[in-house]
């Protein structure tokens, strides 16, 4: 199964938490906060979104640093999980 998004939606599949601090210290799996950066697997079009034109600015591949509360968390059958965000959703582009 594709996913192919619309308008100026995103999908995002998250990139895997440290398991240790930068000390050395392991953490454990409930305690570890989900991070806030992904990969990007599919871009929309963009195009006329409630009435303004939209410029998709990120494109498959980039990595990216998003909201933290933000999008909808889908799982496919492959057992992937993938978050579909707006672009305004996301806050940077990592180089």
């Amino acid at each position: 199964m594709k996913l192919v998004p619309l308008g100026d939606r995103i999908v995002l599949k998250q990139l895997e938490a440290e398991e240790t601090t930068k000390s050395g210290i392991v953490l454990p799996g409930q305690n570890k906060e989900k991070p806030q950066q992904a990969e990007v697997i599919a871009v929309g079009p963009g195009g006329m979104v409630d009435g303004k034109e939209i410029k998709m600015e990120v494109k498959a591949g980039d990595k990216v640093i998003y909201s933290k509360y933000a999008g909808t968390e889908v799982k496919l059958d492959d057992d992937q999980e993938y978050i579909i965000v707006k672009q305004s959703d996301i806050l940077a582009v990592i180089e």
